[in-house]
C-alpha cells in the first residue's frame, strides 16, 4: 500500500511539474513578445532589468519545487517520490508567490511597466502571513500557561460547585 501511494504522490507531482513549467513558459512568452515585439517603443534596458528583478522569485521558485518535488526513478523503480507539492504551509505560500509573480508578468506584458508596481504586494502578504502565525503562536502559549494550573482552571474563576457552596456560606475556598 504505501508503494502505491508513493506512485500516486510521484504522478501528481510529475504532472504539477509539467503543468508548472508550461504555464511559466506561456506567461514569460508573452511578455517578451509583447513588449519586445509588439510594444517596441518602451525603454528596452528599463524593461527588461524590472523583468529580471522581479521575475526571478518566480525562477527560484520554480526551481526549488523542481528539486523537492520531482520523482526520482532507478532502472524504472520508484526511488524517492518527492515533496508533496500540494502541502501547507511555506509549500502554500511559494505557491501564492508564483501564481502573484505570474499575473504581474502579464499584466506588465499588456499595461506596462508601471504594472509592476503589483508586485508590492508580496511582502506586504509576507508580513501578514509572519504578524498572523506570531500572533496564534502568541495565543497559543498563553493558553498553554492558562492550563498548566493545578486546579486545570484560571487563577480567580470558580467552578459552580464552589459557587453554591460558598453562597450558602458553606465552606469556603481557598485559592493559592
Amino acid at each position: 500500500m504505501a508503494q502505491k501511494a508513493a506512485k500516486q504522490q510521484a504522478s501528481r507531482n510529475s504532472a504539477i511539474l509539467k503543468r508548472t513549467h508550461f504555464v511559466s513558459l506561456g506567461v514569460n512568452t508573452f511578455f517578451v513578445v509583447l513588449r519586445f515585439v509588439i510594444f517596441r517603443n518602451s525603454p528596452a534596458r528599463a524593461t527588461w532589468l524590472q523583468y529580471l528583478l522581479l521575475s526571478s522569485p518566480a525562477f527560484a521558485i520554480e526551481i526549488w519545487l523542481e528539486r523537492i518535488g520531482r520523482p526520482v526513478t532507478s532502472n524504472g523503480e520508484l526511488k524517492r517520490s518527492g515533496e508533496d507539492l500540494e502541502a501547507k504551509g511555506l509549500t502554500e505560500y511559494m505557491w501564492d508567490v508564483l501564481y502573484w509573480t505570474w499575473g504581474c508578468t502579464v499584466i506588465a506584458g499588456i499595461f506596462g511597466n508601471k504594472a509592476w508596481w503589483l508586485w508590492v504586494v508580496v511582502p506586504l502578504y509576507s508580513v501578514w502571513l509572519l504578524w498572523t502565525t506570531l500572533g496564534g503562536m502568541r495565543q497559543g502559549m498563553a493558553a498553554m500557561v492558562g492550563e498548566s494550573n493545578a486546579t486545570g482552571q484560571e487563577n480567580g474563576a470558580a467552578s459552580n460547585r464552589q459557587k453554591k457552596m460558598e453562597k450558602r456560606g458553606g465552606q469556603k475556598v481557598q485559592y493559592r
